[in-house]
């Protein structure tokens, strides 16, 4: 299984536990119960992230410094870990 097929398959997980989500409040769940839920989808997003993101940083960035794009690659990794950062 490929990696993006991996982050496909992940993104489709969340979607799901999202429309449970809906569900859990069109049904007046309790209000920790659909806490412990969204934080499950946070996770799982984190997942998402942190895999794009090692993917990224080994192959996009490693191609741009070969080509000599060494700013454009510095740009690219401090954006992103400042997105991690939030």
């Amino acid at each position: 299984m490929t990696n993006k097929q991996k982050i496909l398959k992940r993104l489709k997980i969340i979607e799901g536990q999202i429309r449970g989500l809906e569900e859990m409040v069109n049904n007046n769940i309790y209000c920790i119960d659909v806490i412990t839920q969204t934080s499950a989808v946070k996770q799982a997003l984190s997942g998402v992230e942190d895999t794009l993101m090692e993917n990224h940083l080994s192959s996009c960035l490693v191609h741009q410094v070969k080509k000599g794009k060494e700013k454009k690659a510095t740009e690219e990794i401090l954006k992103v870990y400042r997105l991690k950062r939030k």
